[in-house]
């Protein structure tokens, strides 16, 4: 399931995205906004797949709004003008959907999206991380889990030492793929396929137990429990 949210400041456009979003069967659209800061305040908290993105709105341009997410999200652009195609594809946006749009090309561009996902899951991803002055590479099916230990971060890994680097819990998702990794606390990011259980307001992985923040508990309950 690809979690997403639209921001549009035109509720009835909001509204279609939805209906199309619901017909898909693949879509869990989490949030709607017509406030572009709002929808930047919700994404610095909470990780997703894909937004719905208006172009042409006061204030602040969907085009801003894409340059300000710092996290791995592919982008549908939504607008009723054609003269913004390019710049929606120098940004890597996945599509761009030009206002009034019909099911089934909503549904294309819905197509593209799982296309890229899959792909990424099917490669063997990895990051990038300074630690002791030196690059390391660090396969994502290695990580266990994720721990903030002030201005560090403490990455624990398959079958070897844990890597300390200097990084932000938001740098650091921002290099992670949000299909597969999730922030559950302020001090930790587990990967999705590691969790086993959830009880008692904690994450059971096989090696430990993990608490989950009071800000995330909503997130966690709207991923895993839909």
């Amino acid at each position: 399931m690809i979690k997403a949210i639209a921001l549009d400041d035109e509720p009835l456009s909001l509204d279609l995205i939805e209906a199309y979003c619901q017909q898909t069967g693949d879509v869990n659209l989490i949030k709607k906004f017509t406030n572009p800061k709002e929808a930047l305040k919700f994404l610095r908290k909470f990780p997703i797949d894909l937004i719905f993105l208006d172009i042409n709105m006061p204030n602040l341009s969907g085009i801003e709004v894409l340059k300000e997410i710092n996290q791995n999200t592919e982008a549908i652009f939504i607008t009723a003008h054609s003269e913004y195609a390019v710049e929606s594809y120098n940004l890597n946006a996945i599509d761009y959907l030009l206002k009034p749009f019909e099911f089934d090309r909503f549904l294309l561009a819905i197509k593209k999206v799982k296309t890229k996902i899959t792909v990424e899951n099917i490669v063997e991803k990895a990051i990038f991380v300074r630690s002791e002055y030196r690059l390391i590479k660090i396969y994502l099916s290695d990580i266990k889990h994720i721990e903030s230990l002030a201005d560090y971060l403490k990455i624990f890994c398959e079958n070897q030492e844990p890597i300390v680097t200097r990084m932000t819990m938001l740098d650091m998702l921002a290099l992670l793929p949000s299909n597969q990794f999730i922030r559950v606390h302020r001090s930790f990011i587990v990967p999705i396929a590691s969790v086993k259980i959830i009880r008692d307001k904690k994450i059971i992985l096989p090696s430990m137990e993990i608490p989950i923040g009071v800000r995330y508990e909503k997130i966690v309950s709207e991923h895993f429990l839909k």
